[in-house]
């Protein structure tokens, strides 16, 4: 065997023994464009408290680093769009770069890993021809510091590299980036690193001209009409999100590199659109955000690479509301700065429930104007398969007047909801319901969730109160570094 070819088996086993041995997780975004944020204590005491392990953010911002310090909190740090060209071109400035931003917090701060800009190819495609030299610069200044087995490095991509990503076995990236994509490649290769990829399913359906079904954009199970199949390989795609994951990858074996996974370092939904964006909705992005966290937790990676998980960092903590754009762009947050939710949200396989305190405050109602045979549909499996308890609608109790298929089924599916939200239940009915934060209790009818209820829906800490820790179970990535770094010497000394 060739030592180099050698050597690429060795940084493949390396990366696969990092994810058998990690799992699958949810990351977080934490953009600045905002107004009122928080204290970067109170940002940690909130990511803290709903049990969050891995952070992304867009710089490097020295209070979130020295905050972040004894957590065990996985940091991606970035390095701007305005800093690639300038790094890109010296060795001296990509090493002082890393001194101040990396060795100054490691290991205190458990970071491991620098995403060099953000979608640099398709937003400022003049740093095309330094980016894969900035990042070696980087790379080669953790080497100095010997922190490049704990610290990766990549560049997140946008899907728009991939001009047609459908079907999945065709996709290839623009030819017009095929050398600096080659190259970008062949160093995630020799240094064991990760694709990072922007995926977004709301503007693959809102972009899509009704090509797909928006279930299939949510994650929701697909009638047998209506399913997704590449007609070339016969693998079926429950969703969007894992087609753009498996276009990635055949667009990678096109340029005949293999045993890269894909890390997605952005994907969300937002709740709030303007008026030609119709699908920016609450629910939709409760919906999504609640989905695509279950899909990344069951440790699964899409057909075509079926064994390796698909880690994600949803977009995003914080509303950024000072970003230019539409209405839609500033609102893909999961918090308020006030630290209160925007929707309830799990955001882990502890089943803890992102919300207002307890649940109390969140509710799930039938939609006005919702078709009334779909309503009935809705109470139907409510009351019965899905266990809500329905006495107080009965004829004679509390609130079975008013007698309306519209009071009735709201009662039942916000019951449902409080219930079953902490395991995975969501506020949908087949699209007649949505979440509020208009108390409907009224009289002596009370609704689950309500201040004066006695019931509630999960459990969920207070937001920027006590710090919890970070449960046992999610390994660190400086410990399995170590691990890697033995049985690279071990395999080194095979060669």
């Amino acid at each position: 065997m060739k030592p180099g070819k050698c050597q690429g088996s060795v940084f493949l086993l390396l990366t696969l023994i990092f994810y058998d041995v990690s799992g699958a997780f949810i990351g977080i975004n934490i953009g600045t464009d905002v107004s009122n944020l928080p204290s970067a204590a109170d940002v940690v005491a909130t990511l803290k408290a709903y049990q969050v392990t891995h952070v992304r953010f867009y710089d490097a911002d020295h209070q979130m680093l020295s905050a972040l310090a004894g957590t065990g909190i996985e940091v991606m740090v970035g390095v701007t769009n305005e800093e690639v060209l300038g790094i890109g071109e010296s060795p001296s400035v990509a090493a002082a770069w890393v001194n101040k931003n990396i060795v100054a917090y490691v290991p205190q701060t458990n970071i491991t890993a620098i995403a060099v800009g953000s979608e640099v190819l398709t937003s400022i495609p003049n740093a095309a021809p330094v980016l894969v030299q900035a990042m070696n610069y980087l790379h080669n200044a953790l080497v100095a510091s010997n922190i490049n087995f704990q610290v990766k490095v990549s560049s997140p991509q946008s899907m728009d590299m991939i001009p047609r990503p459908f079907p999945p076995s065709t996709a290839t990236f623009n030819s017009t980036w095929n050398s600096t994509m080659y190259q970008f490649l062949q160093f995630l290769k020799n240094t064991g690193s990760f694709y990072m990829l922007n995926a977004y399913p709301y503007y693959g359906y809102t972009k899509g001209d009704g090509i797909f079904p928006i279930d299939y954009a949510l994650f929701r199970s697909l009638s047998p009409t209506k399913q997704i199949v590449d007609p070339n390989t016969l693998f079926h795609y429950t969703s969007m999100f894992d087609s753009m994951v498996d276009a990635t990858y055949y667009s990678i074996e096109a340029l005949n590199f293999s045993g890269i996974p894909v890390l997605v370092t952005e994907s969300g939904w937002p709740w709030l659109g303007g008026a030609n964006e119709s699908d920016a909705t609450l629910e939709n992005a409760q919906t999504y955000s609640n989905n695509l966290v279950r899909r990344v937790l069951n440790d699964s990676g899409p057909p075509s690479q079926p064994t390796i998980p698909i880690s994600t960092y949803i977009y995003e903590m914080f509303n950024e509301d000072k970003r230019p754009g539409p209405t839609s762009e500033k609102n893909f947050g999961i918090f308020f700065t006030n630290g209160t939710t925007v929707y309830p949200l799990i955001l882990g396989s502890s089943s803890q429930l992102t919300g207002n305190s307890s649940g109390v405050g969140v509710f799930c109602v039938a939609k006005q104007g919702a078709d009334s045979d779909a309503l009935q549909a809705g109470l139907n499996w409510a009351c019965g398969q899905g266990q809500a308890n329905c006495t107080a609608i009965q004829e004679g109790k509390p609130c079975y007047n008013p007698d309306t298929l519209q009071n009735h089924a709201s009662y039942a599916y916000n019951d449902y909801f409080h219930k079953m939200q902490s395991v995975g239940g969501t506020c949908d009915f087949s699209g007649t319901a949505t979440v509020s934060n208009v108390d409907p209790s009224y009289g002596s009818c009370i609704f689950s969730g309500s201040s004066n209820s006695n019931t509630s829906g999960g459990t969920t800490p207070s937001a920027f109160g006590p710090s919890g820790t970070i449960d046992a179970g999610s390994t660190s990535t400086l410990q399995v570094s170590k691990l890697m770094y033995l049985i690279l010497v071990i395999l080194l000394s095979l060669i």
